[in-house]
């Protein structure tokens, strides 16, 4: 009879003797010598590569770098392909002569090349149409390759803002979906898909053709800028002197962008040198996300240096926008929902001027704000669950944000959040108002003028072991409060008995008397609960002292449950 270690180097073998990466073959190799000669240690961490698989969901699948079902290697990065194959070859339509055309895209970490040229083998493989993009590439374009090459899906490989050991595999359809992420209930067919093959079918037996792989037209990065700049850019640069820093956050942001501005009139922009060209071990920063303390500390120095008014960042896959602006002897860098009330009243403006009427939408936790924002325009507005692929999807679309520094400004051109157009429409509206003399702080004084103060903080929650066998959630269902400080609740939604037309999930939703909104869901990804505070008031000033308050009466109610 076997043992479970037995059953577990075995299957540890099996892996190794598939993996066709030398790395990652050679890690296993030292983990299995290392068991042979009594290392306990290395017991423990083959238990942690094999205890299970890197679930495919609505964000495709992320991870850290690492041999194994757990890790993001190659033999993962085939299966995939391979399930992504099967489903697509499923949706096509009976008699069909055409095969699925498939765009691929990848940044530049760790492996984001080798990824991309195994899933295009793999696809035309399969036989479906593969078409590679020519380089490294921001997200928003293979998202805008997906549309504007006519695509069934496109595949991105990265993993946006996360650490450099880690990587990411993102799926986009085509179609009527407009080159938006994944939803249910394609993400678990997919799945369902990945798991039949990586249940029956080895690395060798994955069908490859690297000779049928198509390469992307060469222009379609420029036809990317063309689109944006026809979406997005209101003219010549306004008269107004406007000197701004850029940092690529050592991603592939800076070629696509400075082209963009080159195009667009600008060139005031001086990037920040050290973070410009593209590097997997991102050595200036400890996280490579603008939102992570110290990420700016060296946009800042370049600002200063050059007397700078803005600061423009994009995380690594330029996906995601963050602006820091001059307060005092300081930078201080814009909430994700201050920019998006920027972006959306500048959006909202544009387009009844126009005569345009249509939506615009956040997710659930972002701030109402843009709720507002669409009244005093007489828009409409929609709120969505999480995620950019909810937003994107929204009827009529004129401008979309998430509180975590997404925003998608040209849903004619990308259905996806978009850094690179609401970086050039952000410079675009800032040297404008220079020209009147004003800031961006303005702009933004202007808006809770007319819409009323607001401000936000979110409050993460590590979840020790007892927590998480009795969850915060859960506490507040069995003993639901009635007060938070001296604020009443008036009412509340439970997200999963049902609220609207949002399909059942863990959220809890909080609305004080005078106001404020509390809402709390747990991490999808971390032992983590997330609790987002958002208040409002005649001014910012008033919203955000309401906030320190609110802030410190919710964390004295959770201490108390």
């Amino acid at each position: 009879m076997t043992t479970p270690t037995a059953e577990l180097v075995e299957q540890v073998k099996l892996w190794r003797d598939q993996d066709p990466d030398s790395e990652t073959r050679g890690q296993l190799d030292a983990l299995l010598e290392s068991h042979a000669n009594g290392d306990a240690a290395s017991l423990t961490t083959m238990e942690a590569l094999f205890s299970g698989r890197l679930a495919f969901g609505t964000a495709g699948i992320r991870g850290r770098l690492q041999p194994g079902p757990m890790g993001m290697n190659r033999v993962v990065i085939g299966q995939t392909t391979a399930g992504l194959a099967h489903y697509l070859l499923e949706q096509s339509a009976p008699g069909s002569s055409d095969a699925p055309r498939v765009v691929i895209g990848c940044d530049a970490r760790t492996n984001s090349r080798v990824f991309a040229e195994d899933t295009a083998a793999i696809l035309a493989g399969y036989g479906l149409r593969a078409i590679l993009l020519p380089a490294e590439l921001p997200t928003p374009v293979l998202a805008f390759a997906v549309r504007a090459l006519k695509a069934d899906a496109g595949v991105m490989v990265t993993a946006s803002h996360n650490p450099p050991q880690d990587n990411g595999y993102k799926v986009y359809l085509g179609g009527k979906d407009e080159g938006s992420q994944i939803i249910p209930p394609v993400d678990a067919a997919i799945e369902r898909s990945i798991m039949a093959v990586a249940e029956s079918t080895t690395w060798d037996a994955i069908p490859r053709d690297s000779s049928a792989i198509q390469l992307a037209p060469p222009q379609i990065v420029a036809d990317y800028i063309s689109s944006t700049l026809d979406s997005v850019h209101a003219g010549t640069p306004a008269a107004g002197h406007m000197s701004a820093v850029y940092t690529a956050m050592h991603g592939v942001g800076a070629g696509t962008f400075f082209e963009l501005l080159r195009q667009a009139g600008f060139d005031t922009v001086a990037p920040v040198a050290q973070q410009t060209e593209p590097d997997p071990a991102f050595p200036t920063v400890a996280f490579p996300n603008p939102e992570e303390p110290g990420a700016l500390d060296l946009s800042i120095a370049t600002a200063r240096e050059r007397g700078a008014e803005l600061i423009i960042a994009h995380d690594p896959d330029a996906d995601r926008l963050a602006l820091a602006l001059p307060r005092g002897d300081d930078f201080v860098m814009l909430t994700g929902n201050q920019v998006g009330a920027i972006l959306g009243w500048h959006c909202a403006s544009r387009a009844v001027a126009s005569g345009k009427r249509g939506s615009l939408a956040n997710s659930l936790v972002s701030s109402p704000v843009l709720g507002k924002i669409a009244h005093h325009f007489g828009l409409d507005h929609h709120e969505t669950l999480t995620g950019f692929k909810y937003v994107s999807r929204v009827p009529e679309l004129i401008f979309g944000f998430e509180e975590a520094l997404g925003y998608l400004v040209s849903p004619d051109v990308v259905r996806d959040k978009d850094g690179i157009s609401a970086g050039l429409m952000a410079l675009d509206l800032a040297t404008q108002l220079a020209g009147e003399d004003k800031t961006l702080w303005d702009y933004l004084a202007d808006i809770e003028d007319a819409v009323g103060g607001f401000a936000s903080s979110q409050i993460t929650i590590a979840l020790s072991s007892s927590e998480q066998q009795t969850p915060l959630p859960e506490r507040l269902r069995t003993s639901p409060p009635q007060r938070v400080g001296e604020r009443t609740i008036v009412s509340h939604d439970d997200f999963l008995t049902g609220v609207d037309s949002f399909p059942e999930e863990n959220i809890l939703r909080y609305y004080l008397d005078d106001g404020s909104r509390i809402i709390i869901r747990p991490s999808g990804t971390e032992p983590k609960l997330k609790v987002y505070l958002d208040t409002q008031g005649d001014t910012r000033v008033a919203a955000e002292a309401a906030l320190v308050t609110l802030e410190s009466d919710m964390r004295t109610l959770i201490d108390s449950l």
